[in-house]
């Protein structure tokens, strides 16, 4: 089980990134996967998330309107089109696939984890 996370990176507010998580077959073809990210000082956070078909997405309040989760399923990747960055998005972000299919939002919901990409936003 291989999750790797990349994309980030230092942006000015306002700006744009794209995160991609590539990961391996028996991964995720037929899991829900997500987004978290983890700012300094501060606990993991749940950022979105979408199903094992990629047709139903969740997304936290925070990042709802700005970020967009997709994910291609015959390469097994994921992707996450952050645009409006804020400074407060400044976080490494981590990609996770879950046990179940359906999207959630609960970290102890996914079992396997990427090492995570450096987001940085300057104000």
């Amino acid at each position: 089980v291989q999750l790797q996370a990349s994309g980030g990176g230092l942006v000015q507010a306002g700006g744009s990134l794209r995160l991609s998580c590539a990961t391996s077959r028996r991964t995720s073809s037929n899991n829900a996967m997500g987004w978290f990210r983890q700012a300094p000082g501060k606990e993991r956070e749940f950022v979105a998330a979408i199903n094992w078909r990629g047709d139903s997405t969740n997304y936290a309040d925070s990042v709802k309107g700005r970020f967009t989760i997709s994910r291609d399923r015959y390469t097994n990747a994921m992707y996450l089109q952050m645009n409006n960055l804020r400074p407060e998005d400044t976080a490494v972000y981590y990609c996770a696939a879950s046990r179940y299919s359906s999207v959630s939002n609960h970290p102890g919901n996914f079992p396997s984890w990427g090492q995570g990409t450096l987001v940085t936003v300057s104000s």
